[in-house]
């Protein structure tokens, strides 16, 4: 296959298209999954700025009642795999999960070394430094925002519980949101852009493939049939009609040429 013309000008081009198409796919979809990745930290960093401001009167009322609920209601949402807000001494204070209420969070623990790593607690994190990812306990691939709850002179002038205006983290809320409706879209990605490659390579190399049978592989079949049936005669047919403008040349001088040669062949007959 690769010794005939068909195959040097079929196989260079399939494996180009091939290879064009597969790099395009993977930039597509690398670039793709980078935004969905950024577009799940900003949709996690508003949720937590939701839920930051929906309690915050309920803080200063000090109505944990009402703050609980607020939390249980957020947990319970489609896609929601924790809510938890804990105090600067890493006690969980509410948490949608029961379960969690007054557990000691570990300063080392994913999510929670970002701030203490140091020996004074990091206050200020960009939204990119809040976000991490792991695997649940149940193998559910998560991405969680860890959000500092600051203080203020609401805070620190309250009569519920006032804290010193010194204080600048009062408590931290984190909330975990699944990757499950992520990595199903992504599938689907992969699913449509292998789908998708493969028709462009079919239809390409067919759309190649007949036009070079049209404008090349048959005249030049012409071409070779005409030289082959003409090889050893002396009466020679003009060359075959609708041949591409190169192989009219050629098959032209051939014409030429053995006419030239027949022609010396009779004249030396002759003399002789």
């Amino acid at each position: 296959m690769f010794a005939t013309l068909a195959g040097k000008a079929l196989v260079p081009v399939g494996l180009a298209v091939t290879g064009f198409m597969v790099v395009c796919c993977l930039v597509l979809y690398s670039v793709i999954r980078d935004d969905l990745h950024r577009a799940e930290i900003v949709h996690a960093t508003n949720i937590a700025d939701t839920i930051l401001k929906s309690t915050r009167y309920a803080m200063h009322k000090s109505d944990r009642e009402t703050l609980a609920t607020i939390i249980r209601n957020v947990g319970e949402q489609r896609g929601v795999d924790h809510v938890r807000i804990f105090n600067k001494k890493g006690i969980v204070n509410f948490s949608a999960k029961s379960g969690e209420i007054n557990r000691q969070m570990d300063k080392n623990a994913e999510g929670c070394i970002v701030c203490h790593k140091g020996t004074l607690p990091v206050t200020n994190l960009g939204t990119m430094q809040q976000a991490r990812t792991f695997r649940s306990p149940e193998g559910m691939e998560v991405i969680a925002i860890t959000a500092p709850i600051y203080n203020g002179p609401d805070c620190s002038s309250a009569a519920c519980h006032i804290h010193p205006p010194g204080q600048k983290v009062l408590g931290t809320l984190d909330i975990g949101l699944s990757r499950a409706e992520r990595d199903r879209s992504l599938t689907m990605l992969r699913i449509q852009m292998i789908t998708f490659t493969l028709m462009s390579l079919i239809l390409t190399i067919g759309g190649v493939t007949a036009l070079l049978r049209r404008n090349v592989f048959l005249p030049v079949q012409k071409l070779r049939n005409y030289v082959e049936s003409t090889e050893n005669i002396s009466d020679i047919p003009e060359p075959p009609p609708h041949l591409t403008h190169d192989l009219d040349i050629i098959a032209t001088s051939y014409y030429k040429v053995k006419m030239n040669a027949a022609d010396k062949k009779n004249n030396f007959e002759k003399s002789v």
